[in-house]
């Protein structure tokens, strides 16, 4: 598997977006205060097995220093073999080579599974903030990032 930088207009990318939002909302029963905000300034990573996209993270300036992580999102027949954390490893770099000191990110509390992932991988629970902050079901994480010697 190969990861790869892709534009936030690749086909692909946009096709796994439209998953990862169509799954969580599934997830979430149609929760009320839900929204999902678009933006176009997410820099996008790809997993790609035998030439198609397969998984898909991105990152957004929340600040300066800080990246808010966007958008992870795993094809469900290739859950389970390690791609999320080799894609969140592969982000985190990435933050740190835009010198974020800082990756924040939100989740739902309906979204076990990914708290699990962002927990083991060293994010720590954070208060709700910016857009989630009237969102009952938004749980937020951070993680310090390596500090450049």
């Amino acid at each position: 598997m190969l990861i790869e930088s892709r534009p936030t207009t690749d086909p692909e990318i946009a096709t796994l977006v439209v998953a990862q939002q169509r799954e969580l909302r599934e997830a979430d029963g149609g929760l009320d205060g839900q929204v999902t905000v678009t933006h176009d300034d997410i820099r996008y990573l790809a997993v790609v097995d035998a030439g198609r996209a397969v998984a898909c993270g991105g990152i957004q300036e929340l600040g300066p220093r800080t990246g808010e992580l966007k958008r992870m999102y795993v094809r469900p027949a290739f859950r389970g073999r390690g791609i999320a954390r080799q894609l969140l490893a592969a982000l985190e770099d990435l933050a740190f080579q835009q010198g974020y000191a800082e990756l924040r990110l939100e989740t739902g509390s309906y979204l076990p599974a990914a708290i699990g992932l962002y927990t083991s991988c060293g994010y720590a629970p954070i208060p709700v903030y910016g857009e989630y902050v009237d969102n009952p079901y938004s749980r937020c994480f951070a993680k310090r990032l390596p500090v450049a010697a």
